[in-house]
């Protein structure tokens, strides 16, 4: 890492995202679907509502201490691409490569895939379809996204900003009504009869699951203002608000239907608005789930494209020049968004989008325990580059080790509970290796034929 590092901010020229741009990308992205549909996975597991709220509780703690950490090393290196980044300056190009190979081909494509399909599913709340047509209307959808964030960076941070608010006004009136409206007022036991530290642990890889993708905003570091600053503030302001939103929609939800209710629904807040608002609060909620997916699968289509085109500009995915490619009228990574765009088409066509996601994360948690780690590299290996401005993680090395247990929790009970996943993932991983070694053979030829000639 070299003493310029910080003045390299990325070659997508414009900072046109502001601070408050830059916490709502955090929030719509991590409150997507799951804050709709998690709770009866959370609470059926955990056993108990006390539980429940708890697993949610310590989720978010293990998030936040691994966002802390990584904000701090965001504050040093505020480039687009993130932890690609991060990881190259600290580790190497190689593990760098590793992490982006997975983002590029499985992950972002993977998860806008799913969105899209979910998207689809709910709106069989009003339209019947068939299968093949949930299916090409999740590709209408990726395609709509893809081309709102080709039209200009500046416009899909505005459809993003518009749609994370419009999510939050249903959620919001959940919490509100659920608090002063709900009778239930049952929220024991903490601990039921039978509860095992298996059944939490599932619990809290829910949770976990659903507060997946906060550290996507990095990407974007390199178009926004004053990013060493912002971008840490974004990511610990976008948690905090997606914290409070997780914890309070699942307390309104056991004080507004019984949490026997909530473990055997599918759709366990669109039965708490019916309770709240009446019949017509099941079409409200549908609206407002439909709304909540857009705003998260606008920016996980947003932030992800970064990291081809990032990757590309450092002459590491293949075919450089077309994704490294930025329009400069729109200001965007066009190519890359279509990339994007089509290998998300191709997996919610499949139908192997769920598996796909599911391998990612469990590969994105392994690269999370050297992401969190690279605080103590950071501080002992780059002293010259660190400002007394920088952001400092509080409670260090406290905080660092929590999130760095964390993550090896998460990938020790995926590789115990969920071997076969977990085996593939790994396989997807190291089949990058190959990869890139033969790009870096290719750049060495052409570097070759350029100084020949």
């Amino acid at each position: 890492m070299n003493k310029d590092t910080k003045a390299q901010e990325g070659t997508i020229g414009k900072k046109g995202i502001s601070l408050v741009q830059s916490i709502l990308l955090v929030v719509g992205i991590v409150i997507g679907s799951g804050v709709f549909f998690k709770p009866s996975v959370v609470f059926g597991n955990a056993g108990a509502p006390g539980m429940g709220i708890l697993a949610w509780i310590v989720g978010a703690s293990i998030t936040m201490a691994g966002a802390l950490t990584i904000a701090e090393i965001a504050s040093v290196i505020p480039k687009s691409g993130g932890m690609f980044v991060y990881l190259k300056e600290l580790y190497g190009e190689r593990t760098a490569f590793l992490y982006g190979w997975v983002q590029s081909f499985i992950y972002y494509p993977g998860m806008s895939a799913a969105g899209a399909m979910i998207f689809a599913i709910q709106s069989t709340s009003f339209i019947a379809l068939s299968s093949m047509g949930q299916k090409l209307l999740a590709v209408g959808v990726i395609i709509f996204i893809t081309v709102v964030n080709i039209l200009s960076t500046k416009f899909g941070t505005k459809f993003n900003t518009l749609f994370t608010i419009g999510k939050l006004l249903p959620i919001g009136l959940i919490i509100v009504f659920g608090f002063f409206k709900g009778n239930v007022h049952d929220f024991t036991p903490v601990i039921a009869e039978g509860t095992t530290v298996a059944g939490f642990g599932a619990a809290l890889l829910g949770v976990l699951f659903a507060y997946e993708g906060w550290v996507s905003v990095a990407n974007m570091a390199g178009e926004m203002e004053n990013p060493s600053k912002n971008l840490p503030r974004a990511i610990v302001l976008g948690l905090t608000i997606s914290t409070v939103v997780y914890v309070g929609i699942n307390l309104a939800l056991i004080n507004t239907i019984p949490v026997d209710q909530i473990i055997a629904s599918a759709k366990p807040a669109s039965e708490a608005a019916i309770v709240l608002f009446g019949p017509t609060g099941e079409k409200i909620i549908a609206v407002g789930i439909l709304v909540s997916i857009v705003g998260c699968l606008s920016a996980v289509i947003m932030t992800g494209a970064r990291m081809p085109q990032a990757m590309a500009e450092d002459n590491l995915f293949p075919f450089k020049r077309f994704f490294g490619k930025v329009n400069k009228k729109r200001d965007t990574p066009s190519n890359a968004l279509i990339f994007q765009g089509i290998l998300a088409s191709l997996y919610a066509l499949s139908g192997s989008f769920n598996t796909l996601t599911n391998l990612a994360v469990f590969v994105i948690w392994l690269f999370f325990i050297l992401g969190i780690g690279g605080v103590f590299k950071l501080r002992k290996d780059f002293k010259h580059i660190i400002t007394k401005d920088s952001y400092k993680v509080p409670l260090y090395p406290i905080v660092p080790i929590v999130g760095i247990l964390g993550a090896i929790y998460v990938v020790i009970s995926t590789i115990v509970t969920a071997t076969t996943t977990a085996l593939v993932g790994i396989v997807i991983t190291a089949i990058g290796l190959p990869v890139y070694s033969y790009i870096k053979k290719k750049n060495i030829e052409e570097t070759t034929d350029e100084l020949a000639a």
